[in-house]
């Protein structure tokens, strides 16, 4: 009687397993197919996000020697690689920098430009945009575009570059006659600057050249 009642307790229960398999089985299917459709996706991309900070660090160290050696035809080469095959890591943008220096160096301004143009479209990092702003505030200064170059400096930029953005615009404003407003540009970079960098005293040297003491 046991084993009777055993086996009809078994056919209940595979009766019963029987019908949430008709009911769903089908969308439990479904199911296991997406989840692992998407590990197999996730683990895809993990591989391929690896496969190109790889390949990206690599090249960057080409570009290193390229530019260490001042070779700026390989960095433009490299950087082009760069472009093609990893110009979505994060180094791209290191790289944009470290080539406009290179180009820079070389006297290809034009170039540096494009550059260093691209990285504060492309960056959302505000210490990269901050440091390509200066440095075209630098070539529209060797070009006399004054006001262009004080536009460049427009924005909200890190509390870090506080200091150096009020300082080149002293630097621009004192270029273009306006000297008052070159020595409130001085204070506020002054005022800025930690304490103990050294390019706060030439600062100071500034504004003593125009006649005015420094303010903590």
């Amino acid at each position: 009687m046991a084993t009777q009642h055993l086996d009809l307790e078994e056919q209940e229960q595979l009766d019963q397993l029987k019908a949430f398999w008709a009911r769903w089985g089908n969308a439990l299917t479904w199911l296991a197919i997406v989840v692992l459709g998407a590990y197999a996706a996730w683990n895809g991309w993990q591989y391929y996000q690896r496969a190109q900070a790889t390949q990206a660090a690599q090249l960057f160290g080409e570009m290193q020697a390229a530019a260490s050696a001042n070779d700026a035809d390989k960095v433009v080469r490299v950087l082009q690689d760069m472009q093609a095959h990893v110009g979505s890591t994060a180094l791209m943008n290191h790289a944009r920098m470290l080539a406009a220096k290179t180009l820079v160096d070389a006297g290809r301004d034009a170039a540096a430009r494009e550059q260093w143009q691209a990285l504060m479209k492309d960056t959302d990092d505000q210490g990269l945009r901050a440091s390509a702003a200066l440095r075209l505030s630098a070539l529209d200064m060797q070009a006399k575009a004054w006001d262009q170059a004080l536009n460049q400096l427009k924005g909200a930029w890190p509390e870090s570059y506080a200091g150096l953005m009020a300082d080149r615009r002293g630097d621009i404003l004192q270029a273009k006659g306006q000297a008052s407003e070159a020595v409130q540009a001085y204070q506020q970079a002054y005022a800025a600057l930690p304490k103990d960098a050294a390019y706060r005293q030439m600062v100071a040297v500034k504004l003593n050249a125009l006649g005015v003491e420094a303010k903590e």
